[in-house]
């Protein structure tokens, strides 16, 4: 089978050598299952050195089981959850809040992916009319679904908005070491310290086989996130192969260096296609996506060269996406050949 790499998603990287290396090496004799093992409470530490020694820290398998158990330990079914029209909950997902949480999705027209205090604060009435579902939770991205970084004073802002009206913050933060290398400080002020209550914290597109982790700023206010997470067939037996993956990215900064590449090449691409005929980058470029228009005909034999998707078809909308295996000779392939169609060669 011949190896590429594509611009479609980091999703689609392969697994990092260390994590890799850790994986093998958990890979010996007998642990007791479903996390009561050395792997595990190692790889809590190491959450704990980054975000506090307060924190909870609990395993999932994947994005979407991570958001869902998040917000169905926090809110009943008459509630809600406000979150950007963007939001992954809301079009990536398949209907799992909606199916396993039962609550309803209150979604913000944005045209940056990101919510402000002012939006969501226009989303909350009907508070205590029984006839109304009734707001308890707000999620936003970090970084969002078009890669753009929301700053910790912007998290702030939200944070208090939600807090003052009795509402919890949730942070979907598939791409939080993305946006924290961007911001160029510390996980917890990216996150926890701007007032974020929980937080999914994404390890897949950050160079790990599998595995997310749901971090509780508070352990108080979900003490029966653990019940949840078994309903939602979240609960790993084999615990210890996901743990090890979190100490390999998180105890000797593997994950700031992967980030900062996949953010780097990200820029590298979108100054090579800036400069391509008829390319229009159309969003900030803060993190590990370029969004861009360009025109419709040089889309499919673009895709040609590497994989990408179309964003918004009618636009002539695509994303590019690069990760921490992305190379400078990736882009340069991809920009020569963006360039070639735009002057028919």
């Amino acid at each position: 089978m011949t190896a590429s790499r594509t611009f479609a998603s980091d999703n689609n990287a392969g697994v990092h050598p260390e994590v890799m290396a850790a994986l093998a090496a958990a890979n010996e004799g007998h642990v007791h299952a479903y996390g009561d093992d050395p792997y595990t409470q190692e790889a809590i530490g190491h959450f704990r050195r980054h975000f506090g020694e307060e924190v909870a820290v609990h395993f999932v398998f994947n994005g979407t089981g991570a958001n869902v158990s998040a917000l169905g330990a926090l809110m009943r079914s008459y509630e809600a959850c406000i979150c950007p029209e963007t939001a992954h909950i809301n079009v990536d997902e398949c209907g799992a809040f909606e199916h396993l949480v039962g609550g309803k999705l209150l979604t913000v027209p944005t045209s940056d992916g990101k919510l402000t205090a002012e939006l969501v604060e226009a989303s909350i009435h009907g508070v205590g009319v029984e006839h109304h579902i009734q707001p308890r939770v707000v999620s936003i991205t970090q970084a969002t679904e078009y890669g753009t970084v929301y700053t910790p004073h912007e998290i702030r802002a939200i944070a208090e908005a939600a807090h003052a009206h009795g509402l919890w913050l949730h942070m979907d933060g598939a791409r939080i070491a993305n946006a924290t290398v961007s911001l160029g400080c510390s996980l917890r002020e990216a996150s926890l310290d701007a007032g974020v209550d929980v937080l999914s914290f994404g390890g897949t597109k950050n160079g790990i086989l599998m595995g997310e982790a749901v971090v509780f700023a508070d352990p108080t206010m979900a003490p029966g996130f653990k019940y949840v997470r078994k309903q939602s067939m979240q609960l790993a037996s084999k615990m210890r192969f996901m743990a090890a993956q979190f100490t390999a990215l998180l105890q000797d900064d593997l994950w700031w260096r992967n980030a900062s590449h996949a953010n780097a090449m990200a820029e590298l691409l979108a100054q090579k296609m800036a400069s391509v005929p008829g390319v229009e980058i159309f969003q900030k470029v803060q993190a590990n996506e370029v969004f861009a228009r360009m025109p419709a005909e040089s889309i499919v034999p673009l895709q040609g060269v590497a994989d990408f998707y179309l964003w918004d078809e009618p636009h002539s909308e695509v994303r590019w996406v690069t990760s921490w295996d992305t190379t400078e000779s990736d882009v340069e392939r991809f920009a020569a050949a963006a360039l070639q169609l735009a002057h028919g060669v």
